[in-house]
């Protein structure tokens, strides 16, 4: 009788460097490749795990003594847009959804330029040419989209996200949008229309990234109703008493070898 084996990925870990979230941190993280056959199933599988995709990598947050940044997610079945959110679905009511495969465009690097330049010019990514823009968008080994959202009056490119489906929900890999319309609030308008499209196609989940308490630049997604953060190896409901001062402890997170040993990984049977 013939045995399927599982997987078998090598992890590694990344240098430690400044944190681009929390002042006077270090990030490390722990990365592996995602390719073959099997790179669905492993994505799929790893990002159920707190994994994240960025071209070909799956990687997650591996710090050596903190643990602040959480992955996230939204319960569709859980959510209810808030007061504040069902007035950005209104005030972006004349926006258009198109979903496209994941080919870059001029008019998306133009946006992409636009908003990084606006909204993060000291950021990791403010020196990104043209081809590693397409690069980001194209190289995908997985089941991606390219989501446009076009003013449905004039047909200007308004808000793009690169989106992964997986089986059990959408990821949210990365999105930018016009950065001079800032009481459309874009970024929780993709949010939610997301939301509405794993709706629309029975997935139970929009996974967003990581959330990292006691970082501005992330708390907008902790306004989300129904969200679920990885904790502890399980996905938990946020609550507002959940206290996360312990994530930041510098023995909040395991050695790496044990982090790799907890890691389930999907066989090949189909």
């Amino acid at each position: 009788m013939r045995h399927s084996l599982p997987l078998a990925p090598q992890f590694y870990v990344t240098a430690p460097q400044p944190c681009p979230y929390l002042p006077g941190r270090m990030e490390r993280k722990l990365f592996t490749a995602l390719q073959g056959d099997q790179a669905q199933r492993l994505n799929d599988s790893l990002s159920q795990q707190g994994f994240r995709r960025s071209q070909n990598v799956l990687y997650r947050p591996s710090c050596s003594d903190c643990a602040a940044c959480l992955s996230a997610r939204i319960s569709v079945a859980d959510f209810e847009p808030s007061k504040s959110q069902r007035r950005t679905i209104r005030r972006n009511a004349h926006l258009e959804r198109r979903a496209t495969s994941p080919w870059a465009t001029e008019d998306q690097y133009a946006l992409f330029r636009r908003y990084l330049d606006h909204r993060h010019a000291d950021g990791g990514m403010a020196d990104m040419d043209v081809f590693e823009f397409a690069a980001m968008i194209e190289e995908t080994p997985i089941r991606s989209r390219v989501v446009e959202y076009l003013d449905r009056a004039q047909g200007d490119l308004t808000a793009v996200c690169l989106t992964d489906v997986l089986d059990d929900g959408l990821s949210m890999v990365y999105s930018f949008y016009e950065p001079d319309l800032p009481r459309q609030s874009l970024g929780t308008w993709m949010i939610l229309d997301h939301v509405d499209i794993a709706r629309e196609a029975g997935l139970p989940y929009v996974y967003l990234g990581y959330w990292v308490p006691g970082s501005p630049k992330m708390g907008y997604k902790a306004n989300f109703t129904g969200l679920e953060i990885f904790r502890g190896g399980q996905w938990v409901r946020k609550t507002p008493r959940d206290d996360y001062s312990a994530e930041m402890h510098p023995l909040s997170t395991d050695p790496i070898a044990e982090q790799v040993a907890n890691i389930s990984l999907p066989d090949t049977r189909g």
